[in-house]
């Protein structure tokens, strides 16, 4: 296993060019702040493959209802408004 790097937040931003290089090469970076791990730059290779992501178009209908019977003169109400 590659043993990890800890980086401050501030060494991260002078030396983010140089990091990224590391990360591609397989060695991933723990930056931390106020000495608390923070965030991490790794390789891509590992992180979980996702899946491709739903449509938007599976949502529709799906808040069917919320703004009343007339959706549209409520949006024209809260427009009056501003």
């Amino acid at each position: 296993m590659t043993k990890r790097r800890y980086t401050g937040v501030e060494e991260t931003r002078q030396q983010l060019p140089a990091l990224l290089d590391e990360a591609r090469a397989g060695k991933p970076v723990v930056i931390t702040k106020h000495g608390k791990p923070y965030a991490a730059i790794v390789p891509l290779e590992s992180l979980p493959e996702t899946g491709p992501r739903p449509s938007l178009r599976a949502l529709r209908g799906t808040g069917a209802g919320l703004w009343g019977e007339d959706g549209a003169a409520w949006v024209e109400r809260m427009r009056d408004e501003w």
